[in-house]
């Protein structure tokens, strides 16, 4: 084991809840990552970490790439799975409070993971069980971790680190929480620069704008004009349960679409991501560009699932 290897096995994560990336410190989120290194250098070597230990997965709204990579993650662990993807078949359809549930979880599972499409839900579940170990999936427009680990270790292993990178953002960024989520853990790592894509009605909150340092970024209206300055492009989609105007969403749902005309014009090594679902944003004719990396992204956050559950339950070798 390398001297950065054993660095990273010593900060012990045991029993800790993740609700926002800010709950761990950088050293923190990098001996994930570097666990997450070594499980895919040898996936054999972590199968039965978590042989023995129950995983509760509670999803109040839709999901499939989230779920079913938390559920593969801890299944490869060696571990087990229960729980539920539509509340209306648990006891929330007979008016249970979520506290309540969140205790009787806690007498079953070793570790909770949650998804709820109301802001702030996860922190109100954890804090009904801060004995046990809690996952945020999502919760409304606010926090996605586990998507935020998921990115930064696909542009850790893609572009050898985090920092020093031009990220241009496009898309929806006024509810767009992996966005949020991203841009305020990569503001954490030095000399990361931000352009950020929209239209006028889907721009970045300002109470989010003024949290970030003064000249770390720029906003625009037009792909075209800065695709050949980005070292990473983060698209994503407008997401139509987030509008309450369906005119307002058909209007907005394809200002961007990136095809191959556009990426003519991008660096050589430049990176695309996408948290997917993708709908009309991408054109697929990218997806053999070996630039569209969305797709290894989606398999790096079954690793960082693995290494974070592998941390908080206290298994990690």
């Amino acid at each position: 084991m390398s001297d950065r290897q054993g660095e990273a096995a010593r900060i012990d994560l045991t029993g800790r809840q993740l609700i926002e990336p800010g709950d761990f410190t950088v050293a923190e989120l990098e001996s994930i990552f570097e666990l997450a290194d070594q499980i895919i250098a040898d996936p054999g070597a972590a199968m039965d970490l978590a042989k023995g230990k129950l995983m509760a997965s509670l999803f109040y709204e839709p999901s499939t790439r989230t779920r079913f990579s938390f559920e593969s993650a801890m299944m490869r662990l060696g571990g087990r799975v229960f729980g539920f993807d539509d509340p209306n078949t648990s006891s929330v359809s007979k008016g249970e409070t979520l506290m309540d549930t969140a205790k009787i979880i806690s007498c079953y599972a070793d570790l909770a993971v949650i998804r709820h499409p109301r802001e702030g839900t996860a922190r109100l579940f954890a804090q009904s069980v801060p004995g046990m170990p809690v996952i945020n999936a999502g919760d409304g427009g606010h926090e996605h971790p586990t998507q935020t680990l998921t990115d930064l270790l696909t542009i850790r292993h893609l572009l050898g680190s985090c920092s020093g990178h031009t990220v241009g953002v496009c898309g929806d960024l006024l509810f767009g929480r992996t966005i949020h989520s991203l841009v305020k853990t990569l503001n954490r790592y030095p000399d990361n620069r931000f352009i950020f894509i929209s239209p006028k009605e889907l721009r970045m909150p300002e109470y989010f704008l003024s949290m970030l340092p003064e000249g770390s970024y720029v906003e625009t209206d037009s792909l075209d004009d800065v695709i050949g300055d980005v070292d990473i492009l983060y698209m994503s989609r407008v997401q139509r349960e987030r509008f309450v105007n369906e005119e307002e969403y058909i209007r907005l749902k394809d200002v961007y679409i990136l095809d191959r005309h556009k990426m003519k014009r991008a660096k050589d090594d430049m990176i695309v991501m996408h948290p997917l679902p993708r709908v009309n944003e991408i054109a697929t004719e990218v997806d053999d560009d070996p630039r569209a990396v969305y797709f290894k992204q989606a398999k790096f956050g079954m690793y960082v699932r693995m290494a974070l559950i592998s941390k908080l339950l206290g298994v990690a070798k």
